[in-house]
């Protein structure tokens, strides 16, 4: 058998192939740059989770919390969460600490689909307006730090944008209008924040969202219409703002809607009985509003509350009698109304307490053990 015997021309490409492959595996140099500034603008003083960010390791392989695209060596996603289980954390026993701000140069990572810098409780300033530019973002996760400043007016650039989380911050400003041109946003949490304004009217045009929570903020105005058509939303939570008007019947429509939190706002008018009629739901609280009118009897067996809570409201009539025909009900409070009439015996009234019917006109029996 003739033996092969590789020619120097093979010899070279397969140097040169190799080379590449190296090269292209590597960190890109202007990423490397770009997240040295990023870093220099940022102190962790407890756990050295910046000592692996060296000048002299690939910052694709070796940094902690920095991945990369394996084919161009472009830096993908940056995942940097105060609270971890990973085994930084579990060592040194303390979640973490971070103060610093966010450098713009984290805008020059073009590739970036993934900023996750959450947890940190001492990152301030606000968020660089170019942010916006990064066109393959599809995470930006800045939740429980001191970031100030408003919601970029342009955040609707980032079409690709999926998880929006900026909760328990100290932003302000109004929701911008082109956030609800994000069409793929699924994921949406300004929690704890001084957000002020009124929710966009088309806010419904963000199809894809599943999890609305806007709770502890200034928000005024009204529920807006448009959020009925929100087929896939399974999670609205909007208290503790100052929002006013009735709560909309066709909320109790909504097919996939299974936690919905009204409470401390300034809502006004009945409650819908296709709110409380939707065997769908599974938290519901609507407690210190100024809603009047009975509670409606339209409980039945499908009906199933992990908590539903009507308290500090101001709702009249007797308690319905339906309500013992659910099939279940845990936690349920309509403390402080002006409920009257004897309490229904049965589940799920026999493990309540009396806290949950204090403060009414005339309730009695049950745990109130006052005789009607």
């Amino acid at each position: 058998m003739t033996k092969l015997l590789a020619s120097p021309f093979s010899s070279l490409l397969a140097v040169v192939f190799i080379s590449v492959i190296s090269v292209v595996r590597c960190c890109s140099p202007s990423d490397q740059t770009a997240l040295n500034a990023f870093k220099s603008s940022l102190s962790e003083p407890n756990l050295g989770i910046f000592n692996t960010w060296s000048e002299n390791t690939d910052c694709c392989k070796q940094w902690y919390g920095i991945s990369c695209d394996p084919d161009s060596g472009r830096v993908t996603d940056i995942s940097l969460r105060g609270e971890s289980e990973d085994a930084i954390f579990q060592k040194a026993g303390r979640s973490g600490y971070m103060s610093g701000s966010i450098d713009p140069a984290v805008c020059d990572l073009t590739a970036l689909t993934s900023l996750v810098l959450a947890d940190w409780k001492g990152i301030s300033g606000e968020i660089p307006p170019c942010i916006t530019s990064l066109a393959s973002l599809r995470i930006l996760d800045l939740a429980g730090n001191k970031i100030t400043g408003e919601i970029p007016s342009e955040i609707g650039k980032l079409s690709k944008l999926a998880v929006l989380n900026l909760a328990e911050n100290r932003m302000s400003g109004e929701i911008p209008p082109s956030l609800t041109s994000l069409a793929e946003l699924k994921h949406l949490e300004l929690t704890e924040n001084g957000i002020t304004g009124v929710i966009p009217a088309d806010f419904g045009s963000l199809k894809m969202l599943s999890r609305v929570l806007l709770g502890r903020n200034e928000l005024t105005g009204s529920i807006p219409e448009s959020i009925s058509g929100m087929e896939r939303l399974a999670d609205l939570e909007l208290s503790k703002n100052h929002i006013e008007g009735p709560i909309p019947g066709w909320m109790g429509n909504m097919k996939v809607l299974s936690l919905l939190n009204l409470d401390c706002n300034s809502l006004t008018g009945p409650i819908p009985g296709s709110v409380l009629s939707n065997s769908g739901f599974s938290i519901v609280n609507l407690s210190q509003n100024a809603l009047e009118g009975s509670i409606p009897d339209v409980f039945g067996s499908k009906t199933y509350f992990v908590s539903l809570d009507l308290s500090h409201n101001k709702l009249s009539g007797r308690i319905p009698d339906s309500l013992s025909s659910a099939k279940f009900v845990g936690h349920f409070d309509i403390s402080h109304n002006r409920l009257c009439g004897r309490i229904p015996t049965g589940s799920p009234f026999d493990h309540l307490e009396a806290a949950s019917f204090a403060d009414n006109e005339c309730l009695c029996g049950g745990p109130l053990m006052k005789l009607c």
